[in-house]
């Protein structure tokens, strides 16, 4: 056990509230609220870790919800991570490898202890984590528009912005319309795929058979959450990469896609995996097959996105991440100043010791709508 490490002094859960500017429709239905949650720790030395378990307020994407979340790591995660022996991020993760899913709850929770590492060693996550570079390239993900003319006009916009990659939602009966006229309007050159958010079946397959002919990056989710054998079958019938997400919620689930062939990209978001010390061991392993990969967004602040940011320059990403700037999602960010996207169609992996960017704390106490400060044995 590390006896030099500043004991945690304070720990508390936090569910936040983050004003949406418009709702964000998917094929799971129209998002119209966005509360997250939070972990705050400080230790005797004043150092702060912030951690993020961004599930959703609804359970259509994955059974956690932003209630559960709150429950389950003021319950249970954050106390069992309060008695791991040195408390660093790889030692809190296995304290919780108790814990049966509720990865959401884990990965935030991690996510402080990594935050709060970094802080005290005066590191960057970036450097803790063993990334490289200055940036990391990002794309842009559109929700479904009332119209196609809508979709062509947001494209325009994210291009103009410098994204290097659009990536549209689609659904039955909203996909290869507005495939179609994306790629004809902005050419083949535009880094194209599509997400279904699991609105699919296989009895769809020739239609997403069609999407063949526009050279997409990948079809994300095309099928339900837990069907991993339907997706390997499906594989089998499509050009076009399958691209999971939903159904892979731990390093062995990606082992075992990448095993079957039921995906030939990889959509990895740390809180639907668990946290950051899965995720590293996830990049790995996609690095390893030679499979392309890049890091999702759930709509974190940039609490959340402060160590996806830094996750995505470690070794293993491929493609540009999801990440859009909180001006694009919400009024404003829980962090000040926030991050934006560069004219090369980069965002800046934060180089500031600890999180990497300042939490207004102002903000944070606005706009939370219920707190538990929990107890552990060095608290």
């Amino acid at each position: 056990m590390t006896t030099d490490r500043a004991p945690v002094v304070t720990a508390e859960v936090r569910q936040v509230a983050l004003p949406f500017i418009k709702p964000f429709v998917t094929g799971f239905g129209v998002t119209a609220s966005r509360q997250t949650v939070l972990i705050h720790l400080t230790d005797a030395d004043g150092n702060e870790g912030w951690g993020e378990g961004p599930a959703l307020d609804h359970p259509f994407y994955l059974p956690d919800t932003t209630a559960t979340t709150f429950g389950i790591a003021a319950d249970v995660a954050l106390p069992l991570a309060l008695e791991a022996g040195d408390l660093s991020p790889a030692s809190v993760a296995a304290s919780m490898g108790v814990i049966r899913g509720n990865t959401f709850a884990r990965s935030g929770v991690e996510g402080a202890f990594w935050a709060l590492q970094a802080a005290a060693e005066g590191r960057s996550l970036q450097e803790l984590m063993g990334g490289s570079g200055e940036s990391v390239p990002v794309g842009e993900s559109l929700g479904i528009a009332a119209t196609v003319d809508e979709t062509l006009e947001e494209v325009a916009l994210r291009l103009s912005e410098g994204y290097g990659r659009i990536k549209l939602k689609i659904r039955p009966g909203w996909d290869v319309e507005p495939v179609r006229a994306v790629r004809e309007a902005f050419g083949p050159d535009v880094m194209l795929q599509v997400d279904a958010n699991a609105a699919y079946t296989l009895a769809d397959v020739d239609t997403l058979r069609r999407l063949d002919d526009y050279d997409l990056a990948c079809i994300e989710q095309p099928l339900q959450w837990d069907a991993l054998l339907e997706h390997a079958q499906l594989q089998r019938h499509l050009a076009t990469p399958v691209c999971l997400d939903e159904t892979l919620r731990s390093f062995e689930d990606v082992r075992r896609a990448l095993d079957i062939d039921a995906c030939r990209n990889v959509n990895l978001k740390p809180g639907r995996v668990g946290g950051l010390t899965a995720s590293l061991r996830i990049a790995e392993l996609c690095r390893e097959r030679g499979i392309a990969l890049w890091c999702g967004g759930m709509m974190e602040s940039g609490i959340g996105r402060a160590g996806n940011l830094a996750l995505c320059s470690a070794a293993g990403f491929t493609d540009p991440a999801d990440m859009s700037p909180a001006s694009v999602l919400f009024e404003w960010d829980l962090v000040d100043p926030t991050f934006e996207v560069e004219p090369d169609g980069t965002i800046a992996v934060p180089v500031a010791p600890g999180l990497g960017f300042a939490v207004r704390a102002d903000r944070v106490e606005a706009q939370t709508i219920r707190r538990s400060v929990v107890l552990g044995p060095a608290v």
